[in-house]
């Protein structure tokens, strides 16, 4: 059974979930011990538990250890293939999360996967839904992998109740992806949304946004006002170019106003564009995963080397036969991921 002590690297919720769903698809019985032991509150949260229950259930996999303050934890391989899963994380637990260990376990899925989570669409500490709508996916599908996510209703802190269904197509082959040069700019485009709230909220949202981009950049914003359980908003921003895209994302909150929630949104963008790299942390985390899978050679650039993303290469590292390489150049961090059997 491979061991995997979980307070390594960033020490959280990542390498849990990465491991459980990395158990999945290689069938390699596993166990994880000093689950979140860093943290604040140590072991597993009911966001955790969720994505593991969610993986052992879709692919008929026996888990010990999956309750809520677990700090160990053992999962054992099945061979099953849920096609349809309902879930509900029962808090403003992260959708985006549990649906990272989801996706990443149906790598071998032969059938459509359909899932349809309750929990929080957008919360503090975790990648928005809608990122994953504008960044993440179109990325996946230039390497083969057909990912869609519809968002039904938004899930804020701390009411949640938001509502995703998502669908993946089975995945045969993975291509590598090339991400050493973003290519000529073409625009940005932005996203707010806005729940419960007065309209105004949004309005400062995107005309703060615009005054900070201005007049180098114009931008494109798609304002989006919907009913739900809970209230919030915020606002993501992309920046397209010929072979890529970087993003940033903010959520308003009571010590934070509107207007100055719209201006950081466009100046971490700004300052993201300016360091060079090809694909942004949070978005390089997850791409990782496929990557390491991919038949041939992998290459990005981050402006940084986040926790996350070394946790990522530590716990694919114990699953399966790739070498990361990093080099550290006036322009970024410049990342290549080498699957093994490729030349």
């Amino acid at each position: 059974m491979l061991e995997i002590d979980s307070s390594r690297g960033e020490g959280g919720g990542q390498m849990v979930r990465t491991s459980v769903a990395m158990s999945a698809i290689t069938v390699v019985p596993t166990r994880l011990t000093r689950i979140r032991e860093n943290r604040p509150t140590n072991g597993l949260s009911k966001q955790h538990t969720t994505a593991v229950d969610a993986v052992a259930q879709m692919t008929g996999s026996k888990v010990t250890g999956s309750y809520v303050g677990s700090s160990e934890l053992t999962i054992e391989p099945g061979t099953e293939q849920l096609d349809h899963l309902r879930l509900d994380i029962g808090t403003a637990g992260s959708i985006s999360l549990v649906m990272q260990a989801v996706l990443l376990a149906a790598r071998n899925h032969k059938r459509r996967l359909t899932l349809d989570i309750t929990g929080g669409t957008n919360v503090m500490w975790a990648p928005p839904v809608d990122s994953y709508q504008m960044v993440l996916f179109p990325l996946m599908r230039r390497m083969g992998i057909e990912a869609e996510a519809e968002i039904r209703e938004r899930g804020f802190y701390p009411l949640g109740g938001g509502r995703v269904v998502t669908t993946l197509e089975p995945i045969g082959k993975i291509r590598p992806l090339m991400l050493t040069d973003l290519g000529e700019f073409k625009g940005i485009r932005g996203r707010v949304f806005v729940q419960h709230l007065p309209e105004r909220i949004g309005t400062e949202l995107a005309d703060s946004c615009r005054r900070a981009l201005a007049p180098r950049y114009d931008v494109d914003i798609e304002m989006q006002k919907s009913v739900g359980n809970s209230r919030g908003a915020g606002m993501v921003l992309v920046a397209e170019y010929e072979n890529g895209m970087i993003s940033s994302n903010v959520l308003t909150s009571r010590g934070h106003t509107a207007e100055q929630s719209g201006e950081d949104v466009a100046n971490d963008l700004i300052t993201e564009m300016g360091t060079g790299a090809t694909v942004d942390s949070h978005t390089a985390d997850q791409l990782l995963l496929y990557m390491a899978m991919a038949e041939g050679h992998s290459k990005f650039v981050v402006s940084r080397i986040s926790r996350h993303l070394l946790s990522q290469m530590d716990t694919l590292e114990s699953f399966l036969d790739v070498r990361f390489g990093v080099e550290r150049k006036s322009n970024g961090f410049h990342f290549s991921i080498n699957p093994g059997g490729c030349s």
